[in-house]
This record gives C-alpha cells, structure tokens and sequence, in this order.
C-alpha cells in the first residue's frame, strides 16, 4: 500500500517518465510559452532556468529525500522523519497543507482538463472549419455555459485518473505513464512540425525568444522565478508520495535534474508547436486560457487537415493533463490507504467523487454562478468568483506556504548524515543544498509573496 509495502515503481525509467508526468500539465502548454513571449522572450527564459536551479531543484531534492527516506505517504513520511530527528511532530501538517491544496488543485483542475474532452469531440464530430471569432466564443460558451455537460466531462476526466489510480503503482500509474508520456512527446513533435510548415515561424521565434536589455526587470525576473517554482509542482508533497515508492538503487539528484529538463523542454516546445500558427492568422498570443479554447480553433480551421490536427491538439492537452492529475490523486489517495483498511480500488473511486464534488463550485462559476462573487464586500476580492478564490488559495497560500516549510524542514531539522545517505553526495553539494534550502529558498518565497507576483 506504500513503498515499505509490495507497491513500487518497477524501473527506474517508469519513476522519471511519472515525474515529468506529475510536472507536465496544462500550464506547460500554454501558460509557459505566453509567460515567456511576454516578458521579455530569452531573458526571461535565463531568469525561469535560474529559478529552477535556485528555487525549484533543491525543494524536488528535499522532495525526493523526504519520500524515499519515509517509505511512505506524504505525511506518514514526514511524521516518521520528525521522529528521527527529534523534532516537533507538528512539522507532519505541511504534508496534509500540501494534501489539501493538491485535493483542491484537482478539484478545479478537472473542470478545465473535462474541456478538453469536449473540445476533442467537437474537433472529431463538427470539425473547426470556417471558424470565426464569433462561432469560437459561441462554441466556448456552449461548452462552458453547459453545466451538465462540462459536469460530465469533469466526471469523465476524473473517471479515467480514478480508473488508473486504482490499479496501483506498476500496474497502474506507471503502466499509464510508460504509454502516456511517449504519446505526449510524439503528438509534441508532430505538431511542432506541422507549425513549422505552416506556420510564420520567424514570428513566432521572435515572440518566444527574443532578447530586449529593458524587460529585464526585478518585475520579470520575479515572475519567471515563480512560475518555476510553480510549474513542477514542488511543495504539495506529490514527489514525496512518489518517491515513497522509489528503490534504493534510484540515483534521486539525477532523476530531478532530468525532471526539470524534460518539463522545460516540453514546454518550450509547446510555443513551437503553437505560435506559428497564432502569428500566421494574426490572432492574440495573450489569449492565456482563451487561446487554447478560444483563439486557437480559428487557426485550426484554416489550416490544411485542421481538422485532425485539432484532434491531435486536445487530445495532447487531455494526456497532458491526464499525466498530472494522476499524482495529484495519488497524492489523496495514499494516506487513506495508509489509514483505513479500505482496498485502493474503493479509496481511489471516493476520493475522486469526494474531488468531483468539490470541484462544482468552480464548475459552476463558468455558468449559473458566473455573477456571483462570494468575497464581494471585500475590496481585494471582489472581483474574484469561486474558481478564482480557490485558485487563488492554492497558488497564492497553501502552495508559498508547503513550499517555505518543506525547506525549512529539511534544511534545518533533518540530519546532513540523513541527506548524504540518500543523494550519496560529498561535502560541497550537501553544503551547497542546505544553504539554499535554509537560506535561498524561503527568501525568495517570501518575496513572491510579499510582492503579489506569484503566477496566476
């Protein structure tokens, strides 16, 4: 039921393609390329690679160490090295912070992953030709104004993961990765591809890479920072739980390393794959949710075979999505497991209805609650509806905050023996590693925070 019991990834292989899973989601496709054409191209792509290496790496490590070390859930594992090291058993309530805030992801995130099912259909039955952008919003509006059908479509994403996640590890999660992470990757390169054709690449070059001394701003630099803090996930705990399955044989400093480089190179390829053909229908690249639901079915249905390539295109998006949302409910699901004596099949099927029901409000806030701003006698918040307060809670507190404990918790309370024991490193890295979990990482946390530039 853990990684102490039958349950572990079976190749070191199937554990790396998990992770990469785990960080590649939705914002990969689209938020990343938008953030990087925006603000300032490839400085901004130096200040997100700094963040990765300064922020992001060390709290995956710190992660990674957590997990293997406990053989275990996410707070079982925590617990267990709070007992090891003599510290308060308190620290065990950032996992269940980071559990909470990866069952409210999900709750949400579902809502938007269930529309790619829905966008799939209306590529593969209707066809995008002769899109306008009158008819994008009308079929946008009658996909997300529906809320019996974007309910189903929710049930119906959260059905699959439900359905995965029930087989266990092998079985399971890494059975599905093995296959979904090479679909991934060849719909990428297709599309890639086919963009470079018929697309206005040199456009889109420019917009994803382009260098301007005078946009390398503390402002920019701050965002990039964050979004590569929030990007692979880091703080929820989900490379805790998956590292709980990890052999001792897994080298863990690599296995993150080549996490962060495969998201990265995912994501970057995402913009090639999609912006040359934004720029060759002169349509908006700042579209963020909206271009892949909004702008991008107009380019699909003036392109040659764009019929098929818009298929090729969701259903990228739902594997994608598919791939994240499976840590995410594993992240849910294993301390159940490791506290009642209910079978993985009955845990995984409740949790996912327990994350369906969770998810309505969001759901509804796209259609019979869109006017409805439940905060609206605050002035900071009044402009916010459900799915933006729970968002909101999520990327702007309970991720900072399991974060900047995760870090505090291993650079400060854990034993550099215990760490040298998992990572097999020497003196300088092991010192390099604790100076910035210690030091670094909370600061510059912090300052996301203290300076509202966290990543919406």
């Amino acid at each position: 039921m853990t990684g102490s019991g039958s349950e572990r990834w079976g190749t070191r292989t199937g554990f790396i393609l998990a992770t990469i899973g785990s960080a590649v989601g939705l914002g990969s496709i689209w938020k990343f390329p938008y953030e990087l054409g925006e603000n300032g191209g490839g400085g901004f792509l130096l200040f997100y690679l700094l963040g990765l290496v300064l922020v992001v790496a060390p709290l995956l490590i710190a992660e990674f160490v957590v997990g293997r070390r406990g053989q275990a859930d996410a707070a079982t594992s925590v617990a267990r090295l709070a007992a090891a090291a003599g510290a308060n058993p308190r620290w065990r309530w950032l996992a269940w912070l980071g559990i909470l805030a990866g069952f409210l992801l999900l709750s949400y995130y579902a809502v938007i992953a269930g529309m790619t099912l829905a966008y799939t259909g209306s590529a593969l039955w209707t066809g995008f030709d002769g899109f306008d952008a009158a008819a994008t919003q009308q079929l946008y509006g009658a996909v997300a104004g529906d809320p019996i059908l974007l309910a189903l479509c929710q049930a119906g994403f959260l059905g699959v993961t439900v359905f995965i996640v029930a087989h266990g590890i092998g079985g399971g999660i890494e059975t599905a990765c093995k296959i979904l992470m090479p679909v991934l990757i060849a719909l990428m390169l297709l599309l890639s591809i086919y963009a470079v054709i018929e697309g206005d690449v040199p456009r889109a070059i420019a917009f994803l890479f382009h260098w301007r001394v005078d946009e390398l701003t503390p402002r920019v630099a701050l965002e990039a920072l964050g979004l590569g803090f929030f990007s692979i996930g880091v703080g929820l705990g989900l490379m805790i739980t998956y590292a709980g399955y990890a052999g001792r044989t897994f080298d863990l400093g690599r296995a993150a390393w080549i996490t962060l480089a495969g998201d990265t190179a995912i994501s970057v390829l995402a913009g090639i794959a999609i912006f040359p053909l934004v720029f060759r229908y002169g349509l908006d690249p700042a579209e963020g949710v909206g271009l892949m639901f909004v702008t991008l079915p107009i380019a699909f249905g003036r392109l040659p075979f764009g019929d098929v390539v818009a298929s090729a295109f969701f259903l990228l998006l739902f594997v994608a999505a598919l791939a994240s949302a499976l840590s995410l409910l594993e992240l849910v699901v294993a301390p159940i497991l490791k506290r009642r004596s209910w079978s993985r099949r009955r845990t995984a099927i409740v949790a996912g209805i327990a994350c369906w029901i969770a998810g309505l409000p969001s759901l509804l806030s796209f259609n019979l609650w869109s006017e409805w701003r439940p905060l609206a006698a605050l002035s900071g918040f009044a402009a916010y509806d459900m799915f933006e307060l729970i968002d909101g809670l999520v990327s702007h507190v309970m991720l900072p905050a399991g974060g900047l404990l995760i870090a505090l918790f291993v650079g400060w309370r854990l034993d550099p023996a215990l760490l040298a024991a998992e990572l097999g490193w020497r003196h300088v890295a092991l010192r390099m590693l604790r100076f910035l979990l210690r030091w670094v990482v909370p600061a510059l946390i912090l300052t996301f925070v203290m300076s509202g530039l966290l990543i919406r």
